[in-house]
């Protein structure tokens, strides 16, 4: 016979969700961080607009398939854009972590951006409960970057997080359980990308594509001047000829195309300063900035970000997981945080 907590194991899982635009990640108690995959699907309008890949097997195939294949991300700026897709994608997430042996509905908690409206809000419980959970918490994405970070939200003294996404930048400053102030810029990675191809497109006749203007801003792009100078390799289609070509490009010319999401940034973050009252301020300037989320590992963002606001600047450990982290962190301790979530 099975014991008891044998057999409470096969029930209903417990499932930590960061629903990005640009990467999914799921948490579980028993194993950490159990997936990491790009927002991405793949359809086939000839089967009605079947699945046919899904995560890092779709962002492989994106401008490489026929027409017929369609590869779409279904996240934008942090929410929903297609209801449909979306639930679809979290199915087969949910359906790779999960052992088809449990019983019952798993309790999940999705992050949002803070500046989700309630018609948002609604698609996400909404796709999360037809995927199958029996109960779905929400959480602000600040706020779970920050216990994921382990910054102390139960102190008086206050704290300043900073989660740059793909699609949102979210500013947050966080005492005692809850959010002071917080600032949602729909300025992110994503646009950082956009940028890039546009620059490339307008300085060098080049057109390339969202998935190789990330690479490249990976690879060497900064938000201030580097000790050593970084060069790369950037293909695409010459916009005159329509023939392939591939040019050089080096730090200070990526630096230059990332200029405004990065100014954006910054001055999202004078403008959360400028709100807080003083004793926040002061709380902030001993303690200073985390930064958390993929944005977060830009080159030189860090000093970009002292040097304009005279405050120490630190970046989460692991800044990738930090959210989908610290969103797991509540569900697994829901009785003692159930004052941190939306719902």
């Amino acid at each position: 016979m099975l014991s008891f907590n044998r057999f409470r194991s096969y029930f209903g899982a417990k499932i930590a969700m960061d629903l990005g635009t640009a990467n999914t990640l799921i948490y579980t108690k028993e194993k950490g961080v159990v997936l990491d995959e790009p927002s991405v699907v793949a359809l086939n309008s000839d089967n009605g607009g079947g699945v046919v890949a899904v995560g890092k097997r779709a962002k492989e195939m994106y401008g490489r398939t026929p027409d017929r294949i369609k590869t779409v991300r279904p996240m934008k700026d942090g929410v929903i854009a297609d209801f449909d897709v979306t639930k679809a994608m979290i199915q087969y997430f949910i359906g790779s972590v999960i052992s088809k042996r449990r019983i019952g509905q798993p309790t999940m908690m999705v992050c949002v951006p803070s500046g989700i409206t309630s018609v948002e809000m609604k698609a996400v419980i909404d796709s999360s409960m037809q995927c199958g959970a029996g109960k779905v918490h929400l959480i602000e994405e600040p706020m779970a970057a920050a216990i994921g970070s382990k910054l102390p939200i139960q102190d008086t003294t206050a704290s300043m997080i900073i989660d740059i996404g793909g699609g949102t930048t979210e500013v947050a400053v966080i005492s005692q359980f809850a959010i002071a102030y917080s600032e949602s810029l729909r300025v992110a990675g994503d646009e950082m990308d956009t940028c890039i191809q546009r620059y490339v497109r307008r300085e060098h006749g080049l057109s390339i594509g969202s998935f190789e203007a990330e690479r490249i801003k990976i690879e060497i792009g900064s938000a201030a001047p580097l000790a050593e100078p970084l060069e790369g390799e950037v293909a695409g289609i010459n916009v005159k000829t329509g023939i392939p070509r591939s040019i050089l490009m080096t730090d200070t010319m990526i630096r230059e195309a990332l200029e405004s999401p990065v100014r954006a940034i910054v001055e999202s973050i004078r403008n959360a300063l400028s709100k807080s009252s003083p004793e926040l301020a002061a709380d902030i300037r001993r303690r200073g900035i985390v930064l958390a989320g993929g944005g977060s590992l830009l080159k030189g963002l860090g000093s970009r970000l002292h040097t304009e606001t005279d405050l120490p600047i630190f970046r989460a450990k692991d800044p990738l997981t930090a959210i989908v982290r610290g969103t797991g962190y509540v569900l697994d301790n829901l009785a003692d945080l159930k004052k941190v979530c939306l719902n």
